[in-house]
């Protein structure tokens, strides 16, 4: 397969002050955490629920049922598992789903698993460490390490389904889950094909800023603080956390009030989304400031990686630096006019066909 670019790269990136930077639900985690020291908020381990919870209609032409796997460090996931209500007796190709970073199952990563089980495929939504209906403690922390392992986990427990081809296995990351997904699939050999849609690399915002704008002194001054947290936080035998996400105060860049507009308003609101007013804790940025999850993009070759991102996203220069980076096969799809957070919910928006075409070519037996 050739590499395409569905139009040209050739926009300037979008500028963030720094305001704004530090409001940001995933990118301002570290200068928000140094700049507020001391904040404490109460987070608690969710039980599963029954329920049909979810941000986006239920599917007729699909089966649903909650389940639990474990992860290699013995935390219990909670996931979402789809099937095509029509699909006979011949084992199919699955897709593990996650993200967005502090999103849960019930929203964008639900709406893809559920869309891509529409297609034929059995597809798993689930929920990250610490967060959502997932197990871990203290709730609300995010790992590099931990969250790619999520996806590893997520494929052991779909290769161990009886309906499920174990060597026709492939998987989506949205948003700072779609770093995480290619994190992942370096490592995780089993997996056959990548897509990563509307893709932050977590671990480059966090240590660098948007657009690579922290300087080293900066950098230094994050760290100093949020290790210094940490004696605050053992003092205390728990952590302290931020303040809530995507409240908005005035003066937001176009991209915050997208965010807000999605996890805070009936659209995508969630009350177990670290995202929908809960918040992160202080420390979280600590390991993703010290390990950059995409260093070996270039062993995920030679299965194929689609990069889909809209036109008009802030976060569009992620996808092309790791487009850049990757071996091919590739392809990057740019989605004329979508914003970042488009690509969460926007069914008119969001290239199903292309996804399901994309894994129906390069999951086969």
């Amino acid at each position: 397969m050739t590499s395409e670019r569905t139009i040209s790269s050739d926009v300037k990136t979008t500028q963030v002050d720094r305001r704004s930077v530090m409001k940001l639900t995933s990118a301002g985690l570290a200068i928000a955490a140094a700049g507020s020291l001391g904040q404490t908020a109460e987070a608690q381990t969710q039980s599963p629920t029954a329920s049909w919870d979810k941000t986006f209609p239920r599917s007729n032409k699909v089966d649903h049922r909650k389940v639990t796997f474990k992860n290699r460090y013995g935390i219990t996931l909670s996931g979402d598992l789809y099937l095509p209500k029509t699909r006979g007796d011949s084992r199919l190709a699955a897709l593990a789903v996650g993200g967005p970073f502090g999103a849960v199952k019930e929203q964008s990563s639900g709406l893809y698993a559920q869309t891509m089980a529409e297609r034929g495929f059995v597809a798993l939504a689930f929920d990250g460490s610490f967060t959502g209906e997932s197990g871990g403690e203290p709730r609300n922390v995010a790992s590099p390490d931990i969250n790619t392992e999520d996806f590893s986990a997520a494929v052991d427990f779909l290769g161990l389904q009886p309906m499920v081809d174990r060597e026709r296995i492939g998987v989506i990351g949205i948003c700072g889950w779609g770093g995480m997904a290619l994190n992942a699939v370096a490592v995780d050999k089993r997996v056959k094909a990548v897509v990563a849609s509307t893709m932050y690399d977590m671990t480059r915002v966090m240590s660098k800023g948007y657009n690579d704008s922290i300087t080293p002194d900066q950098r230094t001054k994050v760290l100093e603080q949020l290790s210094r947290q940490r004696w605050e936080d053992a003092a205390k035998s728990t952590p302290a956390y931020q303040p809530p996400y995507n409240d908005l105060k005035g003066g937001e860049a176009q991209f915050m009030i997208d965010y807000h507009d999605y996890y805070r308003t009936k659209r995508g609101y969630h009350p177990r989304a670290v995202n929908s007013g809960n918040s992160w804790t202080q420390t979280t940025p600590l390991s993703f400031m010290n390990m950059p999850i995409l260093t070996y993009i270039r062993e995920i070759a030679p299965r194929p990686v689609l990069f889909v991102h809209g036109e008009r996203a802030h976060s569009r220069y992620f996808a092309e630096t790791a487009y850049a980076a990757a071996a091919e096969p590739k392809e990057l799809l740019i989605i004329p006019g979508a914003s970042h957070v488009d690509l969460y919910d926007r069914t008119d928006v969001i290239p199903f066909d292309k996804l399901a075409s994309f894994f129906s070519r390069h999951l086969v037996a």
